[in-house]
């Protein structure tokens, strides 16, 4: 998976999303070169989940389906 900035250029690619005891592990290089391994706690989790309105989580769930769009 890969994530990219406002501007189109590629920031992150996720290479792998474990869980590891009771946190979510994603892995993956920032800007092409730099490794990451980044830990979720689950009180982060929480926090985030706050932060995702009702329809973000129906778009969140239809996201996979939907057509790919050209970037802005």
């Amino acid at each position: 998976m890969k994530l990219h900035g406002s501007d189109g250029k590629e920031i992150m690619s996720i290479t792998a999303i474990e869980r590891e005891g009771s946190e979510l592990v994603i892995r993956g290089k920032v800007f092409g070169a730099m490794p990451l391994s980044a830990r979720l706690r689950p009180e982060e989790a929480r926090s985030a989940l706050k932060l995702l309105s009702f329809s973000t989580v129906l778009f969140i769930l239809s996201l996979p389906f939907r057509r790919n769009r050209k970037a802005r």
